[in-house]
This record gives C-alpha cells, structure tokens and sequence, in this order.
C-alpha cells in the first residue's frame, strides 16, 4: 500500500488536534507516515500511533526553532525523497500554507489549499474544497508530481487506529537559505483558556449588534459555559471592541466548527466565507432580514442582549 506523509503540527511533543484529523484523511490514501520535527519529536510517537501512524520520521535539530519555514520544508522534502509518497498533508494554518506551498516549488508538483475533504481517486488523491466565499463546492486533483494538500482544521473526524508508531531518525541536509531569517526573540501569547479559534469545535461569535466592547462579555460567557472559541466579525474588529485575532471572515480567521452561534452579526459576505463551512449555523438576531438568516441551520429572531443571557443559563444549568 502507498504511503501518505504527514506534516506533524505539535508544540514539544504535544500533537495538536489538526494532525490527528490528518491521520484520519491519509487512512483513507494509503499508510500514514507522520514527520514531526523541533524539540520533542520524539515524544509525539505515542499519540500518532494511536491515530494510525506506521512510522514517524523525526529530527529534532534547534534550526526549525532558530529560524523560520525554511528548515522544516528542507525536512519535508528529505522526507518526500526517503519515502516517495502518494501525497503530502499539512494543516492549513499560516505556516503550514508557507510550508506546503515551499515543498511544491522544491519538488515540482501540484498544491492544493484549504480543502475540506480528501479521498483516494482513481488517478490519486481528490480533495474537496470551498470556493468563491463558500459559494461553490470542487473537487480538485494534481496532476504533476507528488500531491500536497493543505487541509482545514475540523474538516475531518479524529478516529483512533492501531498503527506501530515506529520512530526513525529523518536525516536531513539543511539548504544555504534555511538559516536567512533568524528568530531573535519570543513572547508567548497570554492565553484566555478557551479553544484555539480556527480549531475549536464550538465558537460563539459577537458582532455589531453587540454594540459594545464591554458587552462582549455576554458573548464570552456564553462560549465559557459551552466551551467555545470567541469569535467577532469585521465590523466589531474595526471597532475596536474585540482583538483583529479573533476576527472571522474573508480578512481574518475561516472556521468550521461543529457549531457555529453567530450573535447580532448581519451576515455580509465578507463574514459568511470566514464561516459557512460550519456543520451548524444559528444566529441570533433582532433583524428578521438579516442576511445571515440565508445560511443557518436554526434561527432566533430577537434581541442579543434577551437572548444570549436566557441560552448562557440554560447551557449552565443542563450542565449542572
């Protein structure tokens, strides 16, 4: 059977739950073979083997935290070059797009980006993707080379498999340009305890209609008590009322959680491709012409500010 490699997306050995969707899609294109790299490596073959890893090919080298992109995609060409796989998936986060799109230049084939869905075609991977502001579904293919695909977070079920998890040193020769920008100096992100937005399976949303950044706090805990990611939309960002990281929409952050609960947010375009992948849409607002009322799966016609506290206590209380 083919082997399918794996980009490793884990913070000193902690596998992060993108990777373990990935396993689940390269189940179903052959043998999943992960490449982990960075400090703690090592550490992340237990997990990956539990997720259907035959192998896990690492290299713990301090170029991929000294300097940025170049030196993983120096790996993960070593790696395309050891195993001559079926294809190549990585999470479609900012670096792994970088990263992906670097590998396909280095080793002359086709990159597809954002997919929702991967299967096993006829001629090689198919994957699904979410076109022209969710407005079109494709199905795409490469046709030169070895397949990589970058793939949304969420598109795909994290299913446990036995796989042997045997780990292999991946040698590598770092290129001239892998140490031409250099890391001077970190600062780790204060942390809110909720999920990371583009990954979480739940995010509750606030928009203009929360007219407000001290009223973010309804949408805050309402996310708290479902154990949601919070998300704004373009309108409150430009206000000022909540970060621009935590923007959903076509100029920040698309999602597609299993949940989506959109709270006096209109629902223009540029914020509907930010999210209408979601599983689930409800909306909660007191236009009933509201665009977003297009989309949804359930919609609640009626003042956030009425609404939003009622369905935070009822979560709460079922909880309790």
């Amino acid at each position: 059977m083919a082997e399918v490699l794996v980009y490793v997306d884990h913070v000193d050995g902690a596998v992060r739950k993108p990777t373990l969707e990935l396993l689940t899609l390269a189940r179903r294109l052959g043998e999943p073979v992960a490449v982990a790299l960075g400090a703690g490596a090592a550490q992340t073959a237990a997990m990956l083997g539990e997720h259907g890893a035959t192998r896990v090919l690492t290299s713990e080298a301090s170029e991929y935290a000294d300097y940025l992109v170049v030196p993983k995609v120096d790996a993960l060409q070593a790696a395309v070059e050891a195993v001559s796989p079926a294809a190549v998936l990585v999470s479609s986060s900012a670096e792994g797009k970088e990263i992906a799109a670097r590998l396909a230049l280095r080793i002359g084939s086709g990159l597809i980006t954002d997919a929702v869905d991967v299967e096993a075609g006829a001629d090689g991977p198919v994957a699904t993707q979410s076109v022209f502001a969710a407005s079109f579904t494709t199905k795409s293919k490469v046709s030169k080379g070895v397949p990589v695909i970058t793939v949304k977070p969420n598109s795909a079920p994290v299913e446990p498999a036995a796989g042997a998890g045997a780990v292999e040193e991946l040698a590598v020769s770092f290129s001239e340009q892998a140490s031409g920008t250099k890391v001077t100096s970190r600062t780790a992100r204060e942390s809110s305890g909720r999920p990371e937005l583009t990954e979480a399976a739940i995010v509750v949303s606030g928009g203009r209609g929360v007219n407000g950044a001290e009223n973010f706090a309804l949408i805050e805990a309402l996310a708290d008590s479902l154990g949601a990611a919070v998300g704004a939309s373009r309108a409150a960002v430009d206000a000022g009322w909540y970060p621009h990281s935590n923007q959903v929409g076509q100029t920040g952050k698309t999602v597609s959680p299993q949940l989506y609960i959109a709270s006096g947010i209109s629902g223009a375009i540029q914020h509907r491709a930010g999210m209408q992948t979601s599983k689930t849409i409800v909306a909660i607002n007191k236009d009933e012409e509201a665009p977003i009322f297009e989309l949804v799966d359930y919609g609640v016609v009626g003042d956030l500010f009425d609404v939003v506290p009622q369905l935070t206590e009822e979560v709460n209380t079922r909880k309790g």
